[in-house]
């Protein structure tokens, strides 16, 4: 089975082709069509049609997108890309490919990907994270994503942090208009925020974790705190849906030390005497996000 996914991201829209057992048969890219929902829907269109052509077979078609679906009417909701918001994203790719549309938030294409075959596989319960730009979720179980009846299984980003120990600071504001969400704390702008208010430099988080490699005291503290926040946040997520796996992706998940930092650090805020959550990061970086569209056509969805 030939199966087509498409990342449809802010700046780019991403093809990837896979052959039946996962080998990929041909990856293509074009710009995202800035605001403009006609030319995005266009541009999908054109990468499909070029595809099948060069491939001569038609194939599944998975989409992967920053948002998810109205439970009400379908439409966009809770997108960054905003040209999509209110959209009927599905109904009208079907109209232009004369096919059936899958339809998945990003963030969950990502953790279909890993748990399919990455990072997660044969765990029957993967909580697939984003540490980036922003924060995202995603929560698949048997190699099916999870939708929930609101459509928003695994927003775990929106949530807000565990106190006690950030009690007596004032909770950042989150762009969805909450207070303190895991967002604020853990993205890669919310690491380089929290080094300058505690008088650090102004740093990008990457020059944070070097520095802190290096010994360098102010990085090695945010870098303390990011871990700490980060074992109390995924606690809860243990705590609730008690996952075999979790997989980190986004730019956060190169840094190495949160995979044994942050088990042991998590172990005081889970409710088990043990705790058998494995804590990785992902094997197939960038491509987990396309290769999950694709998978969202599996023998167990």
């Amino acid at each position: 089975m030939l199966r087509f996914g498409i990342d449809l991201g802010g700046s780019k829209i991403e093809l990837i082709a896979l052959a039946d057992a996962g080998g990929v048969l041909l990856r293509r890219r074009c710009p995202t069509p800035q605001g403009d929902y006609p030319g995005t829907l266009r541009a999908v269109g054109g990468l499909i049609a070029a595809a099948e052509s060069e491939l001569g077979q038609t194939g599944s078609v998975g989409i992967g997108m920053p948002g998810a679906e109205s439970a009400v009417d379908g439409r966009i909701k809770n997108a960054n890309s905003t040209c999509l918001i209110g959209e009927a994203l599905r109904a009208d790719l079907q109209a232009l490919l004369h096919r059936e549309i899958r339809l998945a938030n990003d963030a969950n294409c990502f953790a279909l990907s890993e748990a399919i075959d990455g990072a997660g596989k044969g765990a029957e319960v993967v909580f697939g994270v984003i540490l980036g730009t922003g924060v995202g979720g995603g929560i698949v179980v048997n190699r099916g994503v999870l939708n929930g009846a609101n459509r928003i299984a695994g927003e775990w980003g929106h949530n807000p942090l565990p106190l006690p120990e950030e009690e007596s600071l004032p909770p950042p504001r989150c762009y969805c208009g909450r207070f303190g969400c895991v967002e604020t704390w853990l993205s890669g702008p919310a690491l380089a925020a929290d080094h300058l208010r505690n008088g650090g430099e102004a740093l990008a988080p990457e020059q944070i974790c070097a520095a802190a490699t290096a010994g360098e005291l102010a990085c090695e503290q945010t870098l303390a705190r990011y871990q700490r926040r980060l074992a109390k946040a995924l606690a809860l997520v243990v705590n609730i849906l008690d996952p075999q796996v979790i997989v980190l992706g986004g730019g956060l998940s190169n840094i190495a030390c949160l995979y044994d930092a942050v088990p042991r650090l998590w172990t005081a805020h889970v409710f088990s005497d043990v705790i058998r959550t494995r804590l990785l990061r992902n094997v197939h970086g960038d491509s987990s996000g396309v290769r999950g569209a694709a998978w969202l056509w599996n023998e167990r969805s």
